[in-house]
């Protein structure tokens, strides 16, 4: 459970005023004194991201917030990083030590226009004498569970509660729909320079493991492998995924009759709106030299000298063009907070994120009315084999 990728956990954010027991909370859910808990109000300051099991939840991702009532320069840029946190909840707690008034009720408003479930936590009740639960639920209309983080006293309901509230699929399996029992994929996965040493990246990871959820099998082998690999086989693959990067020679290889896309096109599913995505990449024939296009990616890592999102992706849509382009660049949980400037976003494939946050951002440039594709469907296009890559979600009906 410790091992599970942060995109794939259960975010259950916290919010409510400075001091009214939020750190307290996470503490007593955990039954782990692991968040830093203080009379000072305003102890919380940035957003603070701690993985965990929270039995019988399972893995969850739980974000401690700053008060939503903090006071001046500082703290209203606190209450905005607060917000922000919005975008890949999956489920809110909001916390209070009284009845509530127009702090929650705003955040309440705010929550509830992005659809996220939300429940009540009405905390301290060790110090109330008179507290009516019913009235506080029929005051927000939501569920409300009366807790003690410092006696542990409500502590298994909240559980209990946030399990009935909780979205029941938070992602789309990677390969439901595209294999079935029994089928053989064969995934292909180069090794090079940008490989991390000793080990598969998070995309191939989970991957494997999907398919065995699926009770099917796969053969792993590396793109200078696979004419070697395929002919050992007694019947053709039913998929094949391949790395976006090795498309082009992953294409010439794979017989036409055999299903094949990639890793990141899987994710585009997965994360977010496939069919947006491909959208996206309808925008590029309209792109022109001096055109701002933002280039975002989920993880921070080490840049190489031949970098997918800084260097390759920047050479190919400048070479479509015949210009130079103006390319941003956003890592991690950064993202730009006026798009109107941007032609084209392009975004990888969002490992590191959780459906909300990638499907937050493909709505926001809706909204903005700017095209978004991804690193596996650009690239399908740029080497002229996007419709192949998109056959096996055709055959569907998904895209």
């Amino acid at each position: 459970m410790n091992q599970t990728p942060r995109g794939n956990r259960l975010h259950i954010a916290i919010f409510g005023r400075r001091n009214v027991g939020k750190s307290s909370l996470i503490n007593a859910l955990t039954n782990q004194d692991i968040a830093l808990v203080s009379d000072v109000a305003g102890t919380t300051t940035d957003p603070v991201y701690k993985a965990m099991e929270i039995l019988p939840i399972g893995p969850v991702l739980i974000i401690d917030t700053a008060g939503i009532d903090d006071v001046g320069v500082i703290g209203e840029l606190r209450i905005q990083k607060t917000k922000e946190v919005l975008n890949k909840t999956d489920l809110a707690l909001i916390v209070t030590d009284e009845a509530g008034g127009a702090y929650e009720e705003e955040l309440i408003t705010t929550i509830q226009e992005k659809n996220i479930p939300i429940v009540m936590v009405r905390n301290k009740i060790d110090d109330s004498e008179n507290f009516d639960i019913e009235a506080m639920k029929n005051q927000f209309k939501l569920p409300v569970v009366a807790v003690s983080a410092k006696t542990r006293e409500g502590i298994e309901l909240l559980k209990e509660t946030i399990i009935e509230n909780a979205p029941k699929e938070v992602e789309v399996s990677l390969m439901g729909g595209l294999i079935k029992k029994g089928d053989l994929v064969v995934l292909v996965t180069p090794i090079d320079s940008a490989a991390p040493k000793g080990r598969m990246i998070l995309p191939q990871v989970q991957t494997i493991r999907d398919i065995l959820d699926h009770d099917a099998f796969m053969m792993v082998c590396k793109e200078t492998d696979l004419e070697a690999t395929l002919k050992k086989l007694n019947h053709p693959p039913d998929l094949v995924v391949t790395d976006s990067q090795a498309f082009a020679e992953v294409s010439a290889i794979v017989p036409s009759n055999v299903p094949l896309t990639s890793f990141s096109i899987l994710f585009a599913r997965h994360k977010g709106d496939l069919n947006e995505l491909v959208e996206g990449v309808r925008a590029i024939k309209s792109l022109k030299p001096g055109d701002h296009v933002l280039v975002a990616e989920g993880c921070t890592h080490h840049r190489q000298d031949d970098d997918i999102g800084t260097v390759k992706i920047p050479r190919w849509l400048e070479n479509r063009v015949g210009g130079k382009l103006q390319f941003s660049y956003v890592a991690g949980t950064k993202f730009e907070e006026d798009l109107s400037k941007f032609k084209l976003i392009v975004h990888c494939g969002s490992c590191m994120h959780n459906r909300r946050e990638m499907m937050s951002r493909i709505n926001r440039a809706k909204s903005a009315n700017v095209p978004i594709v991804n690193y596996g469907v650009l690239i399908a296009d740029v080497t002229g084999i996007l419709e192949r890559a998109l056959e096996p979600f055709m055959a569907i009906e998904e895209v």
